[in-house]
Parts: C-alpha cells; sequence; structure tokens
C-alpha cells in the first residue's frame, strides 16, 4: 500500500503515534488540556446554576384550576 497513511511520517504501520507527531503535539499539550478544562468548568458551572436556579423556583404566581364538578 503506497497511499494513504503509510506515507506519512507521523505513522507507523501499526496505525499507532510515532515519535515525530509526539513531539510535534507536545507544544500544545497544556494549552488544549487548559482549554478542555475551561470549557468543562464553564459547562458544569452552567449546568449546576441552571439547575439551582429551577429548583428555587415555587410556581406561586401560577393559578391552579379548580377541581372538574362531579356529576
Amino acid at each position: 500500500m503506497a497511499n494513504g497513511i503509510f506515507n506519512s511520517t507521523y505513522y507507523g504501520k501499526d496505525y499507532q503515534a510515532g515519535a515525530a507527531l509526539l513531539r510535534a503535539r507536545r507544544p500544545y499539550l497544556f494549552k488544549n488540556a487548559f482549554t478542555g478544562f475551561g470549557l468543562v468548568a464553564f459547562s458544569i458551572g452552567v449546568y449546576a446554576y441552571t439547575i439551582s436556579a429551577v429548583g428555587q423556583e415555587e410556581f406561586s404566581d401560577v393559578k391552579v384550576p379548580d377541581a372538574p364538578a362531579k356529576k
């Protein structure tokens, strides 16, 4: 197989990342991990805020209709 992934110097024939790919990714490892942590923390924060805001609702302003008349 002369085409495709086997022409790349970043992957071996076993489809594993090679040393060159690991070296190329190394400078971005911390920045990507920090960005991922930030996104996860923001998502959890929005979820927690939403749950706490909805949990405080008492629905006291909603009018409940009377029970239907029995025949």
